[in-house]
């Protein structure tokens, strides 16, 4: 009976030692088990943490990026808005340019205006007073108007030389006095005394006779007065011949000396603003 008993304490020991054991194995492949999963997660963890670390720096890239794109954007726009506000003066400085060329356009015209008024005023006092001394001196000799002035021939019929000289007559001083009492009178003019002979005689010999005829009346006119810078005096001998015919008529018509009257001021003007 007692080895009945010890055998069935022995038989609860060690079924209760298998049961221990087993539940203790159990325990331990729980264990391993969780261990597993949590060796899983901490590689899944450590795997989302290195993404979420890639991600974060490039993310922090693109901030990077993104802030200095927007700082180029503002300065693009700031020189955007420069470059208007320079386009805009520049635009501005040009208006004013323009508008200044247009007032000086409109000045220069108007000056121009004037100016042609003042000669068109000068041509016209001027053609007035040539055409007095036209017809004062046409009293007294032949005179023909010129684009400029006039001319006053004296042939032989007027003007008077011994034969071979250069020296006045008393009628031919006369005679210029009369001349220079109407030259008196005129204003802004210049007179060319030119000598003429007829074709007998040398040319030089001609020449020098002409233009010492020509002196002496332009002296006698100086002597009575007139003022002696108005006067250009020339010899022309038998180069410019009035009458080429070989008569008495001819040769006293070609023997002569001319006075050329032109108004100053009225060559002025047609150099300056000729007429239209």
């Amino acid at each position: 009976m007692h080895r009945a008993a010890l055998v069935l304490v022995l038989a609860i020991l060690v079924g209760g030692a298998g049961y221990l054991a087993n539940r203790a194995i159990q325990h331990v492949e729980r264990l391993n088990t969780e261990i597993g999963t949590l060796e899983e997660a901490l590689e899944q963890t450590t795997v989302d943490a290195e993404a979420a670390v890639q991600r974060a720096t490039t993310a922090e890239r693109s901030a990077i990026d993104a802030t200095t794109s927007a700082a180029q954007a503002r300065a693009n726009a700031d020189q955007a808005r420069q470059n208007a506000l320079d386009s805009d003066e520049r635009a501005n400085v040009a208006d004013r340019r323009a508008t200044a060329a247009v007032q000086t356009s409109i000045e220069a015209q108007q000056d121009a205006r004037r100016a042609r008024e003042e000669a068109d005023e000068i041509r016209r006092v001027a053609e007035a007073e040539m055409n007095r001394l036209t017809e004062a001196l046409g009293q007294i000799a032949e005179t023909r108007r010129t684009a400029l002035g006039l001319v006053m021939s004296l042939d032989e019929g007027y003007l008077k030389f011994d034969f071979d000289q250069a020296e006045l007559r008393p009628a031919s001083r006369e005679l210029l006095s009369r001349i220079a009492g109407i030259l008196f009178t005129a204003t802004d003019s210049a007179i060319t005394v030119t000598g003429h002979t007829d074709t007998r005689g040398e040319v030089e010999y001609n020449q020098e006779l002409s233009e010492r005829r020509a002196r002496a009346v332009a002296d006698y006119l100086i002597g009575a007065g007139l003022p002696a810078d108005l006067f250009t005096v020339e010899g022309l001998g038998k180069s410019q011949l009035v009458d080429s015919g070989d008569t008495a008529e001819a040769h006293s018509k070609n023997r002569r000396v001319e006075l050329g009257i032109v108004n100053a001021r009225m060559i002025e003007s047609y150099a300056n603003f000729p007429a239209r």
